[in-house]
């Protein structure tokens, strides 16, 4: 049995059974330490929620390699084998969640999924979880800065934690650091993703190569409900605005 040290990386996405949240809570009351990690960790199940909901199972969704906000290698190793260990213990989890949480721990709380619609394996093209959850998405909004020419359209979903987003973004050159940050009508700025834009660009449509031409597709997840939401901002992450989608 692991002590309630060793436990806080499973409290942290769920995985514990009602005997063993109730005991670490007890022992979170009085240990520092355990609420130090707690606060390193928080805010994942959300994210969590909207990598489970993607299409397909068995397999890891691709994740943007380039972001570079991550916790410390130590943290992401004792979570991992802490999620793993409570697997095969209780068979509470499928792999897919496993990998799910390994994947977005590497990358950081701000990713979801990014990805874009080209393929390293000799030029075959397969659509990307983002892409398919966006084509999935019937509630869509979209917009056109008239100034930088930048295109995106962000398709929504309501959960019941708040709300799974895809960005589609066209017509974006590099090299650029970018956020989608939801906007609500109570004036919060959330950010939902981040990402970099490579030199070669997204959705250009006079692109010198397959690649530049496809659009970039990235998803998030906010705690609003989509009702809740005034609009949406692509911005670089020295505060210049892209362009703005009102939801």
């Amino acid at each position: 049995m692991p002590s309630e040290h060793e436990t806080v990386g499973a409290y942290a996405l769920g995985i514990l059974d009602d005997a063993e949240a109730t005991a670490f809570e007890a022992h979170l009351a009085g240990c520092e330490w355990c609420a130090q990690q707690l606060d390193e960790l928080a805010g994942m199940e959300p994210m969590l929620a909207a990598l489970a909901d993607l299409p397909g199972s068995g397999s890891t969704p691709a994740i943007g390699e380039s972001l570079s906000a991550r916790p410390s290698p130590r943290v992401v190793e004792k979570l991992v084998d802490e999620v793993a260990d409570h697997h095969a213990k209780k068979r509470r989890r499928s792999f897919y969640m496993i990998a799910a949480a390994a994947a977005l721990i590497i990358a950081g709380p701000l990713a979801a999924v990014a990805v874009n619609g080209g393929s390293d394996d000799g030029g075959k093209v397969t659509a990307s979880p983002a892409q398919s959850a966006f084509e999935t998405m019937s509630d869509k909004a979209s917009g056109t800065d008239p100034s930088s020419h930048v295109s995106a359209t962000v398709g929504m979903e309501r959960k019941n934690w708040g709300t799974q987003a895809v960005l589609e973004l066209k017509n974006v050159k590099g090299p650029l650091k970018c956020s989608l940050v939801l906007v609500a009508k109570n004036g919060q700025r959330v950010t939902m993703s981040s990402w970099s834009v490579p030199d070669w660009g997204y959705g250009l449509p006079d692109g010198k190569t397959e690649e530049s031409k496809k659009p970039l597709y990235i998803g998030g997840a906010a705690a609003f409900q989509p009702n809740e939401i005034d609009h949406f901002e692509v911005v670089t992450f020295e505060g210049k605005k892209l362009v703005q989608v009102d939801a």
